[in-house]
């Protein structure tokens, strides 16, 4: 990941927490908003192509961050995580149900796989999207509104991290029975 594309990932993040210690949960939120659509119009701009999981997520934090701010309740920005990984991970099982493998679209250029490779990884993500989806409904419900903040900004940036590792065995054995 270059460090333009991690400034633009996870900077958005950081602002987010950095505005929610200093004005709280819904300027934090408008902060976000504001933040992840302009990362978002940066990264269209700088990689001179669309790169859809972005642009994906800017629309989610816009649509359920707008609906915590019209309605003034945290409760839709901290579902956000969980619809988005949910869906996320929906899409992965119906591309894996009709054997088409949707991250060999979205890493193709990053990533050579057999099918027994590209179906492995799918399977992969989709039990880890689905392990952060309740990581994050247990955390809105347990921790306090601060306490979610920290643990979207860490714990699932972490979680998320965790997985991308925990793929390396699986992406290494598969090009290596390709070989």
């Amino acid at each position: 990941m270059t460090r333009t594309r991690a400034l633009t990932e996870y900077g958005p993040l950081v602002v987010f927490f950095v505005s929610n210690l200093v004005w709280g949960i819904m300027p934090a939120t408008a902060v976000l908003v504001a933040a992840t659509v302009v990362a978002t119009v940066y990264t269209v701009y700088a990689e001179r192509r669309v790169p859809w999981m972005p642009v994906i997520g800017a629309v989610l934090v816009s649509i359920f961050g707008g609906l915590a701010l019209v309605f003034d309740d945290a409760f839709f920005l901290k579902i956000k995580p969980t619809v988005a990984t949910l869906l996320i991970a929906s899409g992965l099982a119906f591309g894996l149900l009709i054997r088409r493998y949707f991250l060999r679209t979205v890493l193709s250029g990053m990533l050579e796989l057999d099918d027994t490779g590209w179906r492995n990884l799918t399977i992969y993500w989709i039990c880890v999207f689905c392990v952060m989806a309740a990581a994050n409904e247990i955390a809105w419900r347990s921790l306090s509104t601060d306490g979610w903040v920290t643990f979207k900004t860490f714990g699932l940036t972490g979680l998320s991290v965790l997985g991308a590792i925990g793929a390396a065995p699986i992406m290494k054995s598969a090009r290596s029975l390709d070989s």
